[in-house]
């Protein structure tokens, strides 16, 4: 019986972090890992990054990767 893949959710601040993201998918995918990419920041889009967070489990995610950029300041 094969095992099921876990659900990968790469979330970035801003789509000047696609880069990043591009590289963590390649990583990813060479072990035959796919994701999806979330572009969320918790200064410009609170509410939609709040409502990711809430559901992502029941969306199925089991893995997040959190994508930081030139800004990775900013969490404080």
């Amino acid at each position: 019986m094969a095992k099921e893949q876990a659900r990968v959710a790469l979330v970035m601040g801003s789509k000047s972090d696609k880069s990043a993201a591009a590289e963590c998918r390649k990583y990813l995918n060479r072990f035959g890992i796919d994701c999806d990419e979330h572009v969320l920041s918790a200064h410009r889009t609170p509410k939609e990054t709040a409502e990711f967070a809430e559901r992502a489990r029941d969306q199925g995610y089991q893995v997040i990767i959190a994508i930081a950029g030139m800004a990775a300041h900013l969490p404080g």
